[in-house]
């Protein structure tokens, strides 16, 4: 007959302790890692268009819930590694949340299995509250906890009825003689094993989800529409300055800051556009109809409402596409209308207006990048661009839907999370050369300062730069091809003296609005201020 102590139960010693926190972390990694595999299967196979990863949902979940502050400390402190550092700080809760259920179950079987039971639940409503998702969705997560359950009551069974081998002159647990008893080195590795199993299954599902579901690359395929009308860079535009940003940021190193925790990978073929809504005629084209339609190209410079003054989360791109307008016009917008609500495949929303689709400027629906068809990143098959306006209430990526609709009915994603609704981007510029706390080395006593500024869909006009706490000077600015991009400039400053010195920047728009120095922070219209970087002279 098997007998329990009270010491067991209820002060676990100290010996059992670390093996306890164990079976709660193998009890966790199993769990995810069934789960997460039949996620994969479900989402691959069973052509699921919800969420039913649980580790998916609950980040998705909690950057739904996101607030501005919190946002822009992310992206400020992580930049574009945002999702990575979301990535660990989850597996760092989700691992010391699993040792301490793994402790309580050692003192208290059912409190501690009933509370794991019940962080699966929150698991099981982060999955239906992603968009699309349904009640089948649920069954990885729900088949992943219990047998998480499973391993955390077994586990928790070996340890409570562990032989302590570090203890040899304890007496051996009455269990050890009639119920075969568990060595702490048994417990321990058989614990670790289940953990790194489930390590592993975790590891598997996020392969198996991407695995065999590379996009089609129609665009190649049936090769990209020559363009209408094409844009070039002129010499003019670029600059031949060390560490000056090009004019066009390569695809690899453009900025990324979305919502999507796992990039979606859509199919071309199977991808459609409709247009709903305030409308006279609803409308619905695929792939191939918009690979048919009359394509243009347009510089357009992008940036995020998240840059920081002097940031890196702004980009400039040649980018090939419909005009959103010529599809608006031929569904008919009814007059009463002044937004668009434009979402993407993942759920994500962004509210746009509407004279900024159905003006002149180059607002597209684009499939290509630089020349190339759109990386998965930045929205394949089909992303909106839009001049003049910030990413999130505009540059909606791997968009299935236009809503013709009205500020006063509908909501981008981030309006009511504190952001403004319109986005307008401010008139901005940055110092490139020197880099904050670099060093610039004279040449005939001169030395060059560089950066960029951007007003789009204004332009620049004018931008200057202040040495210490000398008079501002007018800096050079190269060619502008279009408001819609940023412009390059350049500052010679004679006579440098060395030492160490600051430097600002400020930019002038073609409307006549110049920077100011007071400073304001991203939320909730976009951050301003003047650019300052401290730097030496040799």
């Amino acid at each position: 007959m098997s007998v329990t102590t009270e010491s067991t139960t209820r002060r676990p010693t100290r010996g059992r302790a670390v093996p306890a926190a164990l079976a709660g972390i193998a009890a966790g990694a199993a769990t995810l890692g069934v789960a997460e595999v039949l996620a994969a299967v479900w989402t691959r196979w069973l052509s699921s268009a919800g969420t039913s990863s649980p580790l998916l949902a609950v980040g998705g979940a909690f950057v739904d819930r996101t607030p501005p502050w919190l946002k822009d400390w992310a992206i400020e402190t992580f930049g574009t590694a945002d999702k990575l550092a979301l990535g660990v700080g989850m597996g760092v809760t989700l691992t010391v949340a699993c040792a301490a259920l793994g402790l309580l179950t050692l003192r208290r079987r059912q409190l501690g299995a009933g509370l794991f039971g019940l962080v699966g639940v929150i698991g099981a409503l982060a999955v239906l509250s992603r968009p699309a998702s349904g009640v089948l969705d649920l069954i990885p997560t729900v088949v992943g906890v219990v047998v998480g359950v499973r391993v955390l009551t077994a586990l928790r069974d070996r340890v409570a009825h562990m032989v302590d081998a570090a203890e040899p002159t304890r007496p051996p647990h009455p269990s050890a003689t009639t119920s075969g008893g568990s060595s702490r080195r048994g417990v321990l590795l058989g614990a670790g094993g289940v953990a790194g199993l489930g390590v592993l299954g975790i590891a598997a599902g996020q392969v198996l989800s991407t695995a065999g579901r590379t996009v089609q690359r129609t665009a190649e395929a049936l090769g990209l529409p020559t363009p209408t009308r094409t844009v070039s860079v002129p010499d003019g535009a670029a600059s031949d300055v060390a560490g000056h940003s090009a004019y066009l940021t390569d695809n690899e190193t453009f900025y990324r800051i979305d919502t999507a925790l796992r990039v979606p990978r859509v199919e071309a073929e199977g991808w459609t556009l409709r247009v709903t809504g305030m409308v006279d005629e609803e409308i619905e084209i695929s792939y191939a109809d918009l690979l048919g339609e009359e394509h243009v190209e347009a510089l357009v410079t992008l940036t995020c409402v998240s840059n920081q003054v002097g940031g890196d989360l702004v980009g400039n791109a040649r980018w090939q596409g419909w005009p959103v307008r010529e599809l608006l016009e031929r569904a008919g917008v009814q007059p009463e209308a002044d937004m668009v609500l434009s979402r993407s495949v993942d759920g994500w929303t962004a509210g746009t207006p509407i004279e900024a689709l159905t003006d002149d400027r180059n607002a597209l629906l684009a499939v290509a990048m630089n020349g190339e068809p759109l990386p998965a990143e930045h929205g394949y098959p089909v992303r909106m661009v839009v001049p003049g306006l910030y990413g999130y209430v505009s540059a909606t990526k791997w968009v299935t839907e236009l809503k013709v609709t009205r500020f006063d009915a509908d909501e981008g994603y981030w309006t009511p999370r504190g952001w403004s609704a319109r986005g307008p981007i401010k008139t901005a510029s940055r110092i490139d050369v020197p880099r904050s706390g670099g060093e610039l080395a004279p040449s005939g006593g001169e030395v060059t300062l560089a950066g960029v500024a951007w007003a789009q869909h204004r332009g620049i006009e004018r931008v200057e730069v202040q040495v210490d706490d000398g008079d501002w000077q007018e800096a050079t600015l190269l060619e502008e091809p279009t408001v819609d991009s940023w412009r390059l400039w350049t500052y010679a400053w004679p006579d440098a003296s060395s030492g160490q010195h600051t430097a600002r920047v400020r930019a002038t728009d073609a409307d006549g609005q110049t920077q100011t120095e007071d400073t304001a922070p991203p939320a909730p219209d976009g951050a301003t201020g003047w650019h300052t970087v401290e730097f030496s002279v040799a």
